[in-house]
């Protein structure tokens, strides 16, 4: 099939998920499934093919995914009901007082993301915000929209994360360079996040009404099959036993991450810490302590625990579907050789390699929705132009976090982060492509104009 057929079914098939979604108000899963299926037939994908890919991108996307879904969704009900986000966020409100509250959190989030993964990251964070938003009495994407801006801007260019990590092999970066350039470009766009998020909440938008009522029972005693439980509240946990959950699995994070760093492959050390490293592993620590400490402390038995942590799951369970379907979304559209395509006509452009790298990057997020797939394809499409280039190492990794700043941009329905970002912040798909998607995208571009100034000062 031509590249120019390919390009329009691409295109095409954007363009009838966003009407199915927004116009004829088709519920997201069955729409990405619908088109993955129509993409499939109108590339003339081999029948036999079709159903494994979808099993595919269902499975692939789903194998990480579902499990950090659950476990921080019990995580944080956990810590919801016991009062103990309540109590943080009235705790630092009156500490910090409300109008520093926003930018706190933001410079926090920051941090936290530099060595955890976005959604683990996002999911770990949202009882805090909640907890922030119903001690300032307002909507959870106030405050919720700026820290995931900067969370998946730190996850695109900051090493450790798998896909700056792995375009940098490919292209034989300097991952400390890549480290220094990525930080020092996202302290600004920290700020950035704030004030671009406060303008685009400058009108409210209505929350989806199971995430209205989720965040207006929040906090509370009650919850769903627990309701036969004693009435008597215990005290709300400490501000040290809430803290200890929210970083212990960072610091595990974190230590899996220095070894992976600091040691050899091969090395015992460097796989135990891995493995206590792990993503998983590390929200399974939490989940435990949650059930010891918060437990203890409120009085909880075996069944009132089980319950607190099951009320969590039927929330979840959209955001999973979602992103599953996204997952498989993206796998037609690289299955196909959409993808592909898009990449090669916009490398016959013959456009600067600054600018290349970005566009093609900035274009493949678009298409296929993975952040680490676009970041890598574009790496491997760029790497003999950026091997045979004569260019220094500084800006062999300037060109690496350009393309790691257009792999922010333009996050939508085939995105996971998408889905998880507007469910649990109540965003329909409209209004979350007003404010999600041109949050990430004003951040993509001013992440690549910075980018840009420096390679222009060092050239």
């Amino acid at each position: 099939m031509s590249t120019l057929a390919l390009l329009g079914i691409g295109a095409g098939s954007i363009a009838l998920l966003l009407l199915l979604i927004i116009r004829w108000q088709v519920h997201a899963f069955v729409a990405m499934m619908l088109v993955s299926f129509l993409v499939a037939f109108a590339t003339q994908m081999p029948i036999g093919d079709i159903i494994s890919t979808l099993i595919a991108g269902m499975g692939g996307t789903l194998g990480s995914v579902a499990i950090l879904v659950a476990l921080g969704s019990m995580l944080g009900r956990m810590i919801e009901v016991s009062g103990g986000a309540a109590s943080l966020a009235n705790r630092f409100t009156q500490l910090l007082g409300p109008t520093r509250v926003p930018m706190a959190l933001t410079a926090a989030a920051l941090v936290l993301a530099i060595p955890v993964f976005f959604d683990v990251g996002f999911i770990i964070l949202v009882p805090i915000v909640y907890g922030f938003c119903k001690a300032a009495g307002v909507n959870p994407i106030k405050f919720g929209l700026p820290v995931a801006g900067i969370m998946l801007a730190a996850h695109v260019v900051v090493p450790p994360h798998p896909g700056i990590v792995g375009g940098a092999a490919i292209v034989k970066g300097d991952i400390g360079w890549i480290t220094i350039i990525g930080l020092a470009i996202c302290i600004p766009l920290a700020a950035l996040s704030q004030v671009v998020a406060g303008w685009l909440n400058r009108k409210g938008y209505p929350m989806l009404p199971t995430t209205a009522e989720q965040f207006a029972a929040f906090g509370s005693s009650q919850e769903g099959a627990d309701s036969k439980a004693p009435k008597a509240a215990a005290a709300a946990p400490g501000v040290g036993t809430i803290m200890a959950l929210i970083l212990i699995p960072l610091a595990l994070i974190m230590a899996g991450t220095t070894g992976a760093t600091l040691l050899p492959k091969g090395d015992n050390l460097r796989n135990v810490l891995g493995f206590i490293g792990s993503p998983i592993f590390a929200l399974m620590v939490a989940v435990g302590l949650a059930m010891f400490l918060l437990g203890r402390n409120q009085g909880w038995n075996r069944e009132r625990t089980n319950a607190i942590m099951e009320s969590a799951l039927p929330p979840a369970a959209t955001v999973i579907l979602a992103t599953g379907a996204g997952g498989v979304f993206a796998k037609v559209l690289t299955a196909s050789g959409i993808g592909a395509a898009l990449s090669q006509s916009l490398t016959a452009t013959h456009l600067p390699l600054i600018l290349l790298a970005f566009i093609i990057s900035l274009a493949l997020r678009a298409a296929q929705g993975s952040a680490t797939v676009a970041i890598i394809t574009t790496c491997g499409l760029l790497a003999d132009a950026m091997a045979g280039g004569g260019y220094s190492p500084l800006q062999i990794a300037l060109l690496t976090v350009a393309i790691g700043f257009g792999s922010l941009g333009l996050s939508h329905v085939n995105d996971s982060g998408f889905w998880i970002v507007t469910r649990y912040l109540g965003l329909s798909v409209g209004d979350g492509l007003r404010t999600w998607t041109v949050l990430t995208t004003v951040l993509g571009l001013a992440g690549f104009a910075l980018t840009a100034l420096l390679w222009v000062a060092v050239a």
